[in-house]
């Protein structure tokens, strides 16, 4: 690809283009077209200038056709065109819920879900004998010892989705113990299984998490497990922490962008780990910002300043402070704002 960007750029360097002194030189050596004619039918007669540049060009930048033009993949053409919004074919589920060869899903991911659905809702459990890129293989954890529960996917390539290819019915097993919680019914479920509640409300309590899973999964899971839930949970709809974080510079930068009057400083301290000192790695120390609407706002309003703050209790500590004065209606009208690593004088 690299060789055949060069060369276009190579060749597209040296054709050289036809250029007009003037509108009426232009219209001389243009054909007009009526709405009945045809651009191909005419004399056949192309003005000699127009020709000998025609086969200058022509003798300058011979045509070679790419090497991937002499190939013929016939699988490309059953490759859709829009993969990611593929879904497999809806397959009818027995009236039981239990699975049945050649039921379909769309990805890896939704096997593996449908399964830990399945054993959870069963009150059994599996152990995976082979999961690859190509196939999903797992028995029932007493198999061979009474139960014969076994199921295996595969990804059929040309149909572009998983299959059921081998399954042996319902689990004819009962858990040896009952339990108030279950090995499949982890964090990664219940994130799922949470995700409209956290998006609704971020703030979600643990035990509201605890009594959502109860309610749908009819197990008490513990608070750890819900906590660390409700985690993923949040970081799938807003993100990482980390990864906000490191886009905070990103975010600044677009807004000056978009208001090249706002104010923006940086201020960045050496990374430590431990007592090491890290290398070539600064960490943000504290950053202020300001908006032209702000600054402007304050010549209208009262000559006081209040600066004010809240503690940030995320994975990255901190301060928010906000300067704030007051107008002629008083009205609150924020100036300024700041995070900083507390209410210090420093800061």
């Amino acid at each position: 690809m690299q060789e055949m960007f060069s060369m276009y750029i190579k060749n597209r360097s040296q054709i050289s283009f036809i250029e007009f002194d003037s509108e009426e030189e232009f219209e001389s050596n243009y054909e007009f077209v009526g709405p009945y004619g045809d651009e191909d039918q005419g004399d056949g007669t192309m003005a000699p200038d127009v020709t000998e540049v025609a086969n200058a060009l022509a003798n300058e930048v011979p045509f070679e056709e790419p090497s991937f033009m002499r190939v013929l993949d016939l699988e490309a053409m059953h490759v859709p065109e829009y993969p990611e919004y593929m879904t497999a074919a809806e397959v009818p589920i027995v009236a039981n819920g239990e699975f049945a060869i050649g039921m379909e899903f769309s990805s890896r991911e939704a096997v593996i879900k449908a399964v830990k659905e399945y054993t959870i809702r069963r009150s059994v459990d599996y152990r995976v004998y082979e999961s690859e890129p190509l196939t999903f293989y797992a028995k029932c954890t007493q198999y061979g010892s009474g139960c014969d529960w076994v199921i295996r996917v595969s990804l059929i390539s040309r149909k572009y989705c998983w299959v059921i290819r081998r399954y042996n019915g319902s689990h004819t097993c009962t858990r040896a113990t009952i339990s108030q919680d279950h090995s499949k019914l982890d964090s990664i479920t219940i994130a799922e299984a949470i995700k409209p509640l956290v998006e609704a409300d971020p703030s979600l309590k643990v035990k509201s998490v605890i009594a959502e899973v109860q309610s749908k999964f009819n197990y008490t899971v513990s608070y750890q497990k819900a906590w660390l839930a409700k985690q993923r949970a949040v970081e799938k709809i807003f993100g990482g922490w980390k990864a906000s974080y490191e886009a905070l510079p990103i975010w600044f930068e677009a807004m000056c962008h978009k208001e090249p009057s706002a104010v923006v400083h940086f201020e960045t301290m050496p990374a430590y780990q431990g007592d090491n000192l890290v290398g070539d790695i600064r960490v943000l120390h504290r950053v202020f910002w300001s908006y032209y609407p702000c600054i402007r706002a304050f010549r209208h309003c009262k000559p006081i300043v209040q600066v004010d703050g809240t503690h940030l209790y995320g994975k990255y500590k901190g301060c928010l402070l906000v300067a704030v004065s007051q107008d002629g209606n008083n009205n609150i009208v924020p100036i300024a704002f700041a995070i900083v690593e507390g209410e210090t004088s420093d800061a």
